[in-house]
C-alpha cells in the first residue's frame, strides 16, 4: 500500500510530504516525535481530549494566563482534533481517521489501544500499509510492559543517570527531558525505516520503542566494560577520564569555556597559546597517555591561564591557534551567537494564543532540496476538528454537528 492521498497538509514540502500521521498521546515521548515528523513535511493530526487537551498546553514556563511557551514548538505543524476517546462513538471516529493514515504514533499504556479495538491487528486488515509506532516506558512486552514509565525512569534504568553528575554526589538529571527526547528520536528513526521498507513490501508493521531501551542504546560499551573488564562506569563530573585536556575552564569575567585538546598536535597549539611551549615536551604531558595520567595537574594549569583572561580575549586566542572550544551557552548566548544566526537555527513565529513572536529551534537537520519548515505553531484545542472530520473521515456537516451535540468532539 502506498501513501494515502492527502489534501489537508498546509503546503508542506519536506521529505515526508505526502505522509499522514495520526498522533494519539500526550506529554513529550511520542509528541516530540510527532513534532519532528511534522517538521519533515508529514501531515500530523493530533487527537486530544475535548476538555483539557494535552497537558503540555500548561507545562513548563507559561505566560500570565497559563499558556505554555513550550506548546507552540512541540505542537507545531500539527492539526488539533478534539475527540473523546473514552467513548465508543469517539473511538469510532478515531478508527475512521486511522484507516486513512499512514502512521499511528501513540504513547498509551501497552494494550490500551487493543482494549479500545484500535490496535494494530484491529486496523491492519483494512489498512495493510499502516505503520503503528508505540512509545512506552518499558515496551509492549515483558513483565513491566503495563507499568507506568516516564522519561526519568527510562534514564535511570537505561543507565544514563548513573553516569551523570559528580562522583561524590547523587546522580543528576541532564536539565532537559532527555529520556523522552531520545525515545522520540528512535520513534522517528523507526517510523522512517518502516516507511522505507513499505515501499518494497507494500506492508506496514509495528515499531516498538521503549524509553529505557532508547536510553540504553546510547550507553556505548557500558555492559562490555563490566562483563569483560570488571569495570562499572560511574560519574566523572566534567571530565572524560584519562582524556586531557578536555574540560570546562573559567574566565576572568565569569564565563565557562569547554576546551578539547587531547590530540598531540592540538595540545601543542594550546601550549603555544598559553606561551608555555615547554609543556608540549614535558614528559608529564608529552603524549595522550601521559596527559591522561596527569589530568588533574594539567587541568589546573590550563584553568590558571584561562581565569586570567576575559572570555572574548580567550576565544580570540583559541581561534588564532585553531583550538576546538565552545562557550557554555545559555539562552541569551544562543540568541546573539553569529553561528546560530548564520545557520538560521532560531526562528520566530507569531502565535495566536501567546500573541507575540515565539522563538524556537528551526527544523534540523537541514536538507538541500526538500527542506523542513514550520508552517504553524501549536494549534488551539480542537481547532481543526471540523476540517479533519470532513476531509479525512468524510463526515457530513450534520454528522459533525451530531457528534458535537453529544459531547463526542469539540
Amino acid at each position: 500500500m502506498g501513501a494515502i492521498a492527502h489534501h489537508l497538509a498546509p503546503n508542506m514540502t519536506g521529505p515526508l510530504s505526502g505522509i499522514r500521521v495520526l498522533e494519539l498521546g500526550s506529554f513529550i515521548a511520542g509528541p516530540f516525535a510527532g513534532q519532528l515528523l511534522g517538521d519533515y513535511g508529514a501531515e500530523v493530526i493530533k487527537v486530544e481530549p475535548p476538555e483539557i487537551g494535552d497537558p503540555m498546553r500548561k507545562w513548563g514556563h507559561c505566560d500570565d494566563k497559563g499558556h505554555s511557551f513550550w506548546w507552540p514548538a512541540i505542537a507545531r505543524n500539527k492539526q488539533s482534533v478534539a475527540i473523546n476517546l473514552r467513548s465508543d462513538q469517539g473511538r469510532a471516529v478515531v478508527r475512521q481517521l486511522a484507516l486513512q493514515s499512514d502512521v499511528i504514533l501513540e504513547n498509551f499504556t501497552p494494550g490500551r489501544l487493543a482494549e479500545w479495538q484500535l490496535g494494530y491487528l484491529d486496523l491492519v486488515e483494512e489498512n495493510p500499509g499502516l505503520i503503528m509506532t508505540h512509545v512506552s516506558g518499558f515496551g509492549q512486552t515483558g513483565p513491566r510492559a503495563a507499568d507506568p514509565g516516564f522519561g526519568s525512569i527510562g534514564e535511570a534504568m537505561g543507565g544514563i543517570r548513573h553516569t551523570t553528575g559528580w562522583p561524590d554526589r547523587q546522580s543528576t538529571r541532564a536539565g532537559i527531558s532527555l529520556g523522552d527526547a531520545i525515545a522520540s528520536l528512535f520513534a522517528v528513526i523507526g517510523t522512517m525505516a518502516a516507511l522505507n521498507e513499505r515501499q518494497h513490501s507494500g506492508k506496514g508493521q509495528e515499531v516498538d520503542v521503549a524509553i529505557y531501551e532508547a536510553v540504553f542504546a546510547l550507553m556505548e560499551s557500558t555492559v562490555a566494560d563490566f562483563e569483560l573488564g570488571g569495570h562499572v562506569r560511574g560519574r566523572t563530573g566534567s571530565v572524560l577520564p584519562k582524556v586531557a585536556p578536555s574540560n570546562v575552564y573559567p574566565t576572568a569575567d565569569g564565563a565557562d569555556v569547554l576546551i578539547a585538546g587531547n590530540a598531540d598536535a592540538i595540545f601543542r597549539r594550546i601550549c603555544e597559546a598559553m606561551n608555555r611551549a615547554d609543556l608540549a615536551d614535558d614528559q608529564r604531558y608529552v603524549d595522550h597517555e601521559s596527559r591522561g595520567q596527569n589530568q588533574t595537574q594539567l587541568d589546573e594549569l590550563i584553568a590558571e591561564w584561562t581565569s586570567g583572561l576575559p572570555v572574548q580575549e580567550l576565544e580570540a586566542l583559541l581561534d588564532s591557534h585553531a583550538i576546538p572550544y565552545g562557550r557554555i551557552f545559555t539562552a541569551p548566548d544562543m540568541l546573539s551567537d553569529p553561528q546560530f544566526a548564520a545557520r538560521q537555527l532560531i526562528e520566530r513565529y507569531e502565535d495566536e494564543v501567546l500573541g507575540e513572536d515565539v522563538p524556537m529551534a528551526a527544523p534540523v537537520p537541514q536538507f538541500s532540496r526538500t527542506p523542513g519548515r514550520i508552517a504553524s505553531t501549536g494549534p488551539q484545542l480542537g481547532e481543526h476538528t471540523d476540517k479533519v472530520l470532513s476531509e479525512v473521515a468524510s463526515y457530513s456537516k450534520d454528522k459533525i454537528r451530531e457528534l458535537r451535540s453529544e459531547g463526542i468532539i469539540a
